[in-house]
């Protein structure tokens, strides 16, 4: 293979090599009980890719991966790297046919699931040869017999940087999910700045709560390990779980969604209160948007923490970031460009909007995918000749430049011949002590094309009263983006990156 232009390729695997090199007692994983240091994390991870290599795999190859948040998924996705081959995550919440979609579309080679989803898996995997069971069950290999027949030395196998180390596939809200193609480069420089951004690097202790097999969840999960931190595996999301874990260990840095947000505040702030959690200095939010309401509660109910909020999608990486110190000036925004990272904001009429206009946002910066698997016209879709991708998200830029995210493309309605925002009219619901969630559509209508309607889902004890909605409504919105159905639901449809997938909303 040719010299990498430049010095030594960007691969996910080196932060881990490091590591076990300058601090190999250090703790890299904890995971209830067990725990594993640098040296450790990295012998498992060469004796999985030397089982990999050995079995017959090559460079190149694709190794599906089906588990929650563990031990072993650190180690699992860094001997994967270690091997030269592509990982394919798997949502544990897959059901027989939706995996089966995955491992036949990604070309997997091998699969490697934990016991618990085996069932789910197997029979979506009966074309595969080789399936590795993280646990044990008759007849298929145990994944630590296979490391403890093979060598701890890393094989170093080296690919380029601008190939990809996973194929994550997209949570489906729109279709049928399409594979995101994911550098080494593009993930090994947003581990670096998520260090530097949100403290989860050398001597700093991170909880890991969003599910590794997404992509901000991995990012977040194994950037800790690759910059030479802890990572703490939360195996089953629970607020009091999650409050356990940090107490316990001390925790400095944790990563959240707005859904977890909304469960941690029906415990209320005197059960945080009661935690000590004096070493949280970090809280930093993606995935979907955080209404303003909600972050205001968070403001109050870890008052000495600084809180982010990030925007981003799988196909372009980290986009924009909201610090602290604009938090409270900036209400609704979701900040400035990240790190390297160039905007464009381009209106209906395919002209770049100004401050105080709405338009489709489109990015450009090293995170950015490398296309999507045997999917050319869904990748030339959402890509321009010189380079910026988007993902179908429309913003408002304010007169700081700071972006507001008001919706989809997909989302926006048009009654009466007028564009409506969702967001705007959702964040409006939020403010009411009656509502605790909320999603706004259009739904077809004789007489308007498109009627606003809003899907709510009550606080406890409250009951439903549309007057009063529509009198709260009217003190900051205009009379056409009044919703004009209302339709109370138990919960609203999420898929586990936290985000409503509307259309799944009842008809």
């Amino acid at each position: 293979m040719p010299i990498q232009p430049g010095g030594a390729a960007l691969n996910i695997a080196n932060g881990i090599r490091e590591f076990a090199r300058v601090s190999p007692h250090v703790t890299a994983v904890i995971d209830g009980d067990q725990k594993l240091t640098y040296r450790e994390l990295r012998d498992r991870a060469a004796r999985w890719a030397n089982a990999l290599l050995d079995r017959g795999l090559t460079v190149g190859d694709h190794v599906a991966v089906g588990l929650g948040n563990r031990l072993e998924y650190p180690e699992i996705a860094c001997g994967i790297a270690m091997a030269g081959m592509v990982m394919i995550p798997l949502n544990p919440r897959y059901t027989t046919a939706e995996a089966a979609f995955i491992l036949e579309h990604s070309e997997a080679k091998a699969v490697v699931v934990e016991e618990s989803l085996l069932d789910v898996v197997a029979p979506a995997a009966r074309n595969i040869r080789h399936i590795v069971v993280v646990g044990q069950r008759d007849g298929y290999p145990s994944y630590e017999a296979l490391l403890a027949a093979q060598s701890p030395v890393d094989p170093r196998l080296t690919v380029p940087e601008d190939s990809p180390f996973c194929i994550a596939y997209t949570s489906g809200t729109t279709g049928q999910p399409k594979g995101v193609m994911i550098s080494h480069r593009s993930r090994t420089l947003t581990f670096y700045l998520a260090a530097t951004e949100w403290g989860l690097g050398t001597g700093r202790t991170s909880l890991a709560v969003a599910p590794m097999y997404h992509g901000a969840g991995f990012a977040f999960g194994y950037a800790p390990v690759f910059t030479g931190g802890t990572v703490v595996m939360l195996r089953k999301w629970s607020p009091e779980a999650m409050l356990d874990l940090a107490e316990r260990h001390r925790v400095q840095s944790i990563f959240l969604v707005p859904a977890h947000a909304q469960m941690l505040r029906k415990l209320g702030t005197e059960a945080i209160a009661a935690r000590d959690l004096s070493h949280l200095d970090t809280l930093y939010f993606n995935a979907a948007a955080l209404p303003f309401e909600l972050k205001s509660w968070v403001f109050e109910a870890f008052p000495r923490v600084g809180v982010h909020e990030l925007y981003g999608s799988t196909e372009a990486g980290i986009v924009s970031n909201l610090r602290p110190v604009d938090m409270h000036r900036k209400p609704g925004s979701v900040g400035q460009p990240w790190y390297m990272t160039e905007i464009r904001v381009v209106g209906s009429d395919g002209q770049e909007v100004g401050f105080g206009g709405v338009g489709e946002l489109y990015s450009r910066s090293p995170y950015l995918m490398l296309g999507y698997f045997k999917n050319p016209e869904a990748t030339a879709a959402c890509t321009t000749e010189d380079g910026f991708v988007t993902c179908g998200d429309l913003v408002r830029v304010d007169e700081e430049g700071y972006l507001h995210i008001v919706g989809r493309n997909s989302d926006m309605i048009i009654t009466g011949g007028v564009n409506v925002y969702p967001r705007e009219i959702e964040d409006v619901l939020l403010e009411h002590p009656a509502v605790t969630d909320v999603a706004v559509v259009g739904r077809p209508s004789e007489e308007w094309g498109e009627a606003v309607t809003a899907f709510i889902v009550l606080a406890p004890g409250a009951t439903f009263d549309a007057a009063e909605l529509e009198r709260h409504c009217r003190q900051t919105l205009a009379g056409f983006k009044i919703p004009r159905a209302w339709r109370v639901i138990s919960e609203l449809p999420r898929n586990a990156a936290g985000k409503v997938v509307k259309r799944d909303l009842p008809d």
